[in-house]
């Protein structure tokens, strides 16, 4: 996973062009999902870095280090950058490789997804739903409430769907299922890959 640093003591905001994830997240829902949310966990991570000990590390150290609401604001801006990093409107597939290591952990691509599927499906209330690598390299599927992600129980995250309400209500009300079905359209594998 390549990590995310701050530029002068700041955090900056992941670009992302609104109109390329039409076909299955609305320009409506990215502006509300990237354009409010994402900013205040970003804006709030930049006011309460300084003073904390934690200023100058990677994103990924504040997660691994920080308590409380500073926790809570920088696992956001990392699960939302890893998130919206991974996705493109005309995606590119998946390779050899990596169709070879989700067939070897989970049957076949499609096991996989389903299982995928399932785990964001049956997350009680907020959170996400992560593909990662433990320290062999095997591949697994963990569900994290809230801001935790896979990092803090020292797994490498790879790919992840966001099921907070706000990632999927605009466009799909309370039909999360809907929402995780149609993100595979979407999910550009080289950035997924690249994170092996």
């Amino acid at each position: 996973m390549k990590d995310i640093m701050p530029v002068n003591g700041q955090f900056a905001m992941p670009q992302l062009a609104y109109e390329n994830l039409g076909t299955v997240i609305s320009r409506e829902t990215l502006s509300f999902h990237h354009g409010k949310h994402l900013k205040a966990y970003v804006d709030n991570l930049n006011k309460m870095l300084p003073g904390s000990g934690l200023e100058g590390l990677s994103l990924t150290e504040v997660v691994c280090r920080a308590e409380g609401g500073l926790f809570n604001n920088a696992g956001q801006v990392l699960n939302h950058a890893m998130y919206f990093e991974q996705f493109l409107n005309t995606p590119r597939p998946m390779s050899a490789e990596l169709t070879a290591k989700l067939e070897a952990a989970f049957g076949s691509v499609e096991a996989f997804k389903t299982e995928f599927e399932q785990k964001g499906v049956t997350l009680f209330g907020s959170g996400w739903v992560w593909l990662s690598a433990d320290k062999d390299g095997r591949l697994v599927i963990t569900q994290h409430k809230n801001a935790e992600n896979p990092v803090t129980a020292g797994l490498n995250p790879l790919l992840t769907f966001d099921v907070w309400e706000h990632a999927y209500y605009l466009d799909y009300q309370n039909r999360r299922a809907d929402h995780l079905a149609a993100l595979w359209q979407i999910v550009d594998w080289p950035v997924v890959e690249s994170r092996l």
